[in-house]
């Protein structure tokens, strides 16, 4: 996955490279869905709510630069791969997933793969987890239609957040930059995921 999938995407940070190396993907999916653990798509792994594509998954936590000195806010980690990638990345790691079943098994995988300095936080997503924060950096496992505030309200002065905007088909990942409290916002690369619970837009009502 990491030759096929990473590199090739021109992601060459090392830590990135060994995170990905280190971390068995199959041991956070479910039992059926182990055999398709490196696939080049995202994996469903319950309602509304899958693991990113490796490539995509990389190549945003490139784009945001993460450090051993930064926290990390994960939105939607579902079992906890991403967490336990970014966990040996980054100082620390809070996990925030809705779903209760996933958020009751992330811990015990988590703990069982090494990454112990990843608390999971069992709650909406769109709400964050704004007590352990703030954030040096987010991150959305998914696609959004829009950000909310209180989200973007987490991430501390200069600190950065990586969202795959999704307009109709296509899917646009962005990097946001918090300069003197506003969100500024630049291109990063083309991907695609299913909008994550909560971060669609309202739809106006017309009879």
């Amino acid at each position: 996955m990491v030759d096929t999938q990473v590199r090739p995407s021109d992601v060459t940070k090392f830590p990135i490279i060994q995170a990905m190396l280190t971390v068995p993907r199959e041991a956070f999916l479910p039992s059926d869905k182990a055999e398709i653990a490196y696939i080049s798509e995202p994996i469903d792994i319950a309602r509304d709510r899958t693991v990113l594509a490796a490539r995509t998954f990389a190549k945003m936590v490139d784009a945001l630069n993460v450090t051993n000195d930064m926290l990390v806010l994960d939105i939607g980690c579902g079992y906890g791969y991403s967490a336990a990638v970014l966990a040996r990345i980054a100082e620390a790691v809070v996990a925030v997933e809705e779903e209760a079943d996933l958020a009751a098994e992330a811990p015990g995988i988590l703990s069982e793969t090494g990454a112990d300095n990843v608390i999971v936080h069992e709650g909406p997503l769109k709400d964050g987890a704004p007590e352990h924060g703030p954030y040096d950096a987010i991150i959305l496992e998914g696609g959004i239609e829009e950000l909310p505030e209180g989200i973007a309200a987490q991430l501390k002065e200069g600190g950065r957040i990586a969202c795959l905007f999704v307009e109709g088909r296509l899917g646009t990942v962005r990097i946001g930059y918090k300069i003197d409290g506003h969100l500024n916002w630049r291109y990063a690369f083309n991907a695609s995921a299913p909008i994550l619970p909560g971060f669609a837009q309202a739809r106006a009502f017309a009879l």
